[in-house]
């Protein structure tokens, strides 16, 4: 579970000249931190900070908590000599909340109190923006970057905003502590799919496992029949299995993905890449012409896999699996001008759980491209809003690609991949223009929802670029 730091401002001199105002403000800080522990966070909330010898005080207690995001809760006016000595110390992301109480001060009641002092009172603990742009200046003259969430309690585009934050710190942790193994080698030629891992590891904070076809055999080799037949159990519970789809072949897929569970669960990892060609009728051969049932499984339980070793993809997939959105293996298959969508789709892994009705499991004669000829997964992406993700190496930096979409009903080519259509508020057109201007490779991964906003947080937390198309 992430670490949320929260603390309140104020300022001491106002406590003893306006009866009941610091508990009214802590009231209200209490109420934030309350909603943020339901978005799933434990919250460090270190209450007040009044003066700046409490600032150095909570700052150190901010700091050995070792908190990943920081949330400054304006209260009321408060001296940035107060706010700066906290947010230098503990040095990780932090969100301004220009939080009011209400929407408006009810004008008609507060002057009705006939008293000046209890108006003034009144009116602090309706005062946040007043220290919004004093904030501003001075971490913007320290070097300190910042965001701000700015609204009213009641409002839930103000919970909304700030769910995404603390929705957008797990998944950067998640990769900053996931583990992504690489298997085999790049499909030669494709330019665009090369990665350079240190980059990925830099940005990410991703640990990359190199892992070996030999270690797949030796634990292919090993299995057991009551192995074999609980695979195929699981083949048939998740997929609905074509009966054109031979016992051989699925045994074959079985021994497979037994032996890809056993190799994640060796190495603890939580993502994948691989692909493999080797000599005709060699075993490795047929370890990879048997690999997308298993790694359609894996991807569907939380470990994303990405053929055609396209690590960048690999990424983006685990980025929108951390998200809960799901995050398949896609890439452009065709346009319709007709009816001014997009397809997408991909041979190999699929993820299972935004599937739009069965998943088929199906034979294919021939994988296109590549060697070999074996089990296929058949599916469609749940239908309704949609997210596209690429991570994107460009010539200058690491950065995230986001667009978001719907995904339409429609014809699609059933030739045992995955197949979908894709609307976009700009147009088929444009969005094709668009994304491609931007150099991803020609992957991409796709979630349900329209998380753009939660991505361009990760981006902000992780200090990555996000270009977002639509």
């Amino acid at each position: 579970m992430i670490k949320v730091g929260l603390f309140g401002i104020g300022l001491d001199t106002y406590w003893p000249q306006f009866e009941g105002l610091l508990e009214r403000l802590e009231g209200y800080q209490q109420q934030i931190a309350t909603k943020m522990e339901s978005f799933g966070a434990k919250v460090v909330n270190v209450g007040l900070v009044d003066s700046p010898v409490v600032a150095r005080e909570k700052a150190e207690v901010l700091k050995t908590e070792d908190v990943d995001i920081l949330f400054l809760y304006i209260s009321t006016y408060a001296l940035s000599s107060t706010v700066l000595p906290v947010v230098q110390k503990v040095k990780c992301p932090v969100v301004i909340l220009n939080i009011q109480p209400v929407a408006a001060i009810d004008y008609e009641s507060f002057n009705a109190l006939g008293d000046r002092g209890k108006m003034t009172g009144e009116w602090l603990a309706h005062c946040q923006a007043c220290s919004v742009p004093e904030f501003a200046n001075v971490f913007n003259r320290a070097g300190i970057d910042y965001e701000f969430v700015t609204g009213y309690l009641g409002e839930q585009v103000v919970w909304d905003d700030i769910q995404d934050w603390i929705d957008a710190t797990k998944v950067a942790s998640i990769m900053q502590n996931n583990r992504l193994g690489v298997l085999g080698h790049y499909y030669a030629g494709m330019l665009d799919v090369y990665s350079d891992l240190t980059k990925q590891s830099s940005a990410f904070g991703t640990h990359i496992e190199i892992v070996e076809m030999c270690e797949v055999k030796k634990y292919r080799d090993a299995v057991t029949q009551v192995e074999i037949d609980d695979k195929l159990n699981e083949f048939k519970t998740t997929f609905e299995v074509i009966e054109t789809c031979e016992e051989e072949e699925l045994v074959r897929a079985a021994k497979t993905s037994i032996a890809l569970d056993k190799l994640v669960a060796n190495h603890d990892l939580g993502s994948l890449a691989y692909y493999y060609e080797g000599e005709n009728a060699n075993e490795y051969e047929n370890i990879v012409t048997s690999v997308i049932a298993g790694n359609t499984l894996l991807t569907g339980k939380n470990v994303p896999v990405a053929g055609e070793y396209e690590v960048k993809n690999a990424q983006a997939m685990k980025i929108m699996d951390a998200f809960g959105v799901g995050g398949s293996f896609s890439e452009f298959y065709a346009m319709d001008f007709n009816d001014d969508i997009v397809m997408l789709g991909h041979d190999g892994p699929a993820h299972f759980a935004i599937a739009e009705g069965n998943v088929q499991l199906v034979p294919l004669p021939v994988y296109h491209g590549k060697p070999g000829k074996g089990l296929s997964i058949q599916m469609t992406v749940q239908h309704g809003p949609v997210t596209l993700l690429s991570v994107v190496e460009g010539k200058d930096d690491v950065f995230l690609l986001v667009a978001e979409g719907e995904s339409v009903e429609g014809p699609v080519l059933h030739i045992g991949n995955t197949n979908s259509r894709y609307r976009f508020s700009i147009g088929a057109r444009a969005f094709m223009n668009e994304w491609s201007k931007q150099g991803p490779s020609h992957h991409c991964a796709i979630g349900v929802g329209h998380i753009a906003n939660k991505i361009e947080k990760l981006g902000n937390i992780l200090n990555l670029r996000v270009v977002r198309v639509c």
